[in-house]
């Protein structure tokens, strides 16, 4: 009898221990800093925090719908222009890792807005929610662009892997001013990709495992996997959405880019990298990545207009907006 008390109780605490384990990895994992970050570009050939440094750059802070500082940064090349992209990086990264997708839109007329998630770099926030809540972060960037540049400026979306499922999941509240989105790597549904990187990249059973963590997060963090959705999102979504994702992905599985492509009704695009694994489809296929997105730029909101850049030397500014932005 002792003996099967002290196993039940070894289940127990070993039971308890994943899924605390696994509560802390969804929401919670450590976030890498900006120089291990451009390190990792740099050897990359990607970009490197020495040209991050020298860019002319507004420093924003705005506060999010539920109270939180969220921080950006503006790359406003072209102050005559009303063309801007925001480009939202992945989980456990920051506005450092977008750096390396810079040229790739400057080169066609438009300015940058470099945006820190919700949790990760100089950005507030104790969880992360895959979209849930970031999806007004979003917004309320959007709303600072609007403000400040006008009702007719044309804003297009970039995500990587979960800035892809954060920019999907704005679908479903998107701003007339958002013209497209660009999804890098993105999941189509928080609960199959949780199922997916249990059993097969932790090899741990389904059940009860993912019920538990599930639960775990509803009551800690305000949402479960079941109300993260972006192929919901992407169904009644009329805007035009370019799906990236590599062959080679086992992360994020490349059938959940392709599940969402064939559910999506209007303007889409499909482009799959060959060989690359997850978020390095830029790095492994960088022409092929390029071409698709200046041609999906020029299709759904046109060709480059001819600007003068801003050239000057370094300056930073600072803006800041404590107002409550609402949706």
């Amino acid at each position: 009898m002792y003996i099967v008390f002290i196993s039940v109780l070894v289940l127990a605490i070993l039971a308890a221990g994943i899924t605390q384990f696994g509560y802390l990895q969804i929401t919670q994992m450590r976030v890498k800093n900006d120089l291990s970050l451009f390190s990792i570009l740099e050897g990359l050939g990607l970009y490197s925090h020495e040209r991050y440094e020298a860019l002319s750059k507004k420093e924003i802070e705005l506060t999010s719908m539920d109270g939180l500082k969220l921080s950006g940064a503006a790359v406003e090349t072209y102050p005559d222009s009303k063309r801007w992209i925001i480009i939202v990086h992945g989980y456990t990264g920051s506005r450092a890792v977008s750096t390396q997708f810079i040229d790739m839109f400057t080169e066609e007329g438009y300015n940058i807005l470099l945006i820190d998630q919700r949790r990760h770099g100089r950005s507030e926030g104790r969880y992360t929610t895959y979209g849930y809540y970031e999806k007004y972060d979003i917004q309320t960037w959007v709303n600072w662009i609007v403000e400040h540049y006008g009702d007719d400026t044309e804003i297009g979306l970039h995500g990587q892997s979960l800035g892809g499922g954060t920019v999907l999941e704005y679908l479903s509240i998107a701003a007339p001013q958002v013209k497209l989105v660009i999804a890098d790597c993105p999941y189509s549904d928080l609960a199959d990709l949780m199922k997916h990187q249990i059993t097969k990249l932790n090899k741990i059973p389904s059940v009860p495992f993912f019920g538990w963590v599930n639960n775990r997060i509803r009551k800690k963090c305000g949402f479960s996997f079941e109300q993260v959705s972006p192929i919901r999102a992407v169904r009644e979504s009329h805007l035009p959405v370019m799906f990236i994702h590599g062959t080679n992905d086992t992360y994020v599985p490349t059938r959940m880019s392709k599940e969402m492509y064939e559910a999506k009704p209007g303007p889409k695009k499909l482009v799959l990298i060959e060989g690359a694994i997850h978020a390095n489809a830029y790095h492994v296929g960088t022409e092929q990545y390029r071409e698709a997105t200046r041609s999906f730029l020029h299709e759904y909101i046109g060709a480059p207009i001819k600007m003068n850049a801003f050239i000057e030397p370094t300056r930073i500014e600072f803006f800041q907006d404590n107002s409550l932005e609402t949706i």
